[in-house]
């Protein structure tokens, strides 16, 4: 019974489609899309990393509303399609990054760090218009 167990976490580990890395330019060079979850108010702060889509998933209170995202989301990627989540210090899209990839399927990659990170490592931001 334990190696039934123990073929079922590997199996899920190998199918599972989340992963996280560091922001480089690198990343950036590779055309991936990146979805900013962050709030309006964020996104305006500091702007955007340049050619990111902002897709509000948390709002100020930390409430959200998944099939809303998940609407939203859909309109830019294809399920199985490569992308990447930012927020602010890489926690909110921790979390839902690994749900979206663990979960649902999809094949998404947090951007450890967040726009922070981003902001250190001196890649190109652009002003939030709207």
């Amino acid at each position: 019974m334990k190696w039934i167990l123990a073929l079922s976490l590997i199996a899920s580990s190998l199918l599972a489609e989340y992963s996280a890395q560091p922001i480089d330019q690198k990343l950036i060079n590779s055309k991936i899309t990146i979805i900013d979850i962050r709030t309006p108010g964020e996104w305006r702060t500091t702007g955007l990393i340049k050619g990111s889509i902002p897709i509000m998933f948390f709002d100020e209170q930390g409430n959200y509303n998944m099939d809303a995202f998940l609407s939203e989301l859909n309109k830019k990627v294809k399920k199985k399609e490569r992308f990447a989540v930012i927020c602010n210090s890489g926690n909110r899209s921790h979390t839902l990054g690994s749900y979206l990839g663990n979960q649902l399927g999809y094949n998404v990659v947090n951007l450890e760090g967040g726009i922070q990170s981003a902001i250190i490592k001196k890649v190109p931001l652009e002003p939030y218009k709207r």
